[in-house]
């Protein structure tokens, strides 16, 4: 027996299972047994005995042995595998991390300082981009995560968050089986003289603005990348339990950033690291393309499998 008014954390374990069974509209009481609940007195009423017997009748199975003393484990014995792992975390972080928004305006950023800084500029003001962009996907992560654990609908904003993934992907890969100069899926062309404003001040605060709009500007490029393991950690996770994973999620998002950003700083020039950026940027695209469909595949067969 949990009480939910007066904690907080009983409150915050309430949501996530109401969440993990799928529950839209929860009440009080609920009681929870094996993979089912039941919410409200009438069905309690109703199901409590049926549940409790199916639930022995299903434990018993578990112990059931054969003659020759091994283990019979019905399907039903098995533990529910976890959808999110770390190795999806990582994978999809570095799927999200590659998209061309994030670089192309720290490679520009980088081109407009290089000429007139020192190696210890660059870094501070390249670092500062790069701790804007972490900060700003970090919270977005925080935020959305909140109201997907609260909502209950992880189920759906985790579908929801695939078959955005999914549909990006296609338009990613349409748009350069279409051989076209301008992708759908960048930094809108209205956005770029703001942004270009921003680089061209190559200051401390100005370099933190940036990151905050390039996220901003950006989230539309592998977005549904973020929304996708947003919806499968509110499944598995409170927002304290899932912290760690957003942390490591977003670390992984800004390594490319970081690694642009050593080149510069110790001598290669932005020039050439530009030039190499349009020349395979289609290859670069195909990549995220195939990944993003892939995860959005893969997240929903979590789901539905």
């Amino acid at each position: 027996m949990r009480e939910i008014y007066h904690n907080a954390t009983n409150l915050e374990k309430f949501t996530v299972m109401n969440s993990q069974y799928g529950i839209e509209n929860s009440g009080i009481p609920t009681i929870f047994i094996g993979a089912d609940a039941l919410v409200g007195d009438i069905n309690i009423k109703d199901h409590f005995e049926e549940k409790i017997l199916e639930e022995k009748q299903r434990l018993l199975s578990c112990n059931i042995t054969s003659p020759n003393s091994t283990a019979v484990i019905s399907k039903g014995c098995l533990p529910s595998a976890s959808t999110l792992t770390i190795q999806l975390v990582i994978i999809s972080a570095l799927i999200d991390s590659i998209n061309p928004c994030g670089l192309s305006v720290l490679i520009f950023l980088l081109i407009s300082i290089s000429a007139i800084a020192n190696t210890r500029r660059i870094l501070l003001i390249g670092g500062t981009y790069i701790a804007a962009v972490f900060i700003f996907h970090l919270f977005t992560g925080i935020g959305l995560f909140s109201f997907i654990s609260l909502s209950g609908f992880s189920k759906g904003l985790s579908l929801l968050g695939a078959a955005i993934a999914i549909v990006l992907g296609i338009i990613t890969l349409s748009d350069v089986l279409r051989n076209r100069e301008e992708f759908l899926l960048s930094i809108p062309e209205s956005k770029k003289s703001v942004i270009g404003h921003y680089v061209r001040a190559a200051s401390f605060p100005a370099a933190f603005v940036l990151g905050i709009l390039s996220g901003l500007f950006g989230f539309s490029c592998t977005g549904g990348i973020y929304i996708s393991i947003l919806g499968l950690m509110g499944r598995e996770f409170s927002l304290m339990s899932g912290l760690p994973y957003l942390v490591l999620y977003n670390t992984v998002f800004v390594i490319p950033l970081v690694l642009v950003l050593i080149l510069a700083a110790y001598g290669i020039p932005m020039e050439h690291a530009n030039t190499l950026k349009i020349r395979y940027r289609r290859i670069l695209r195909i990549i995220v393309g195939m990944a993003m469909i892939a995860l959005g595949i893969i997240i929903f067969s979590g789901w539905l499998g």
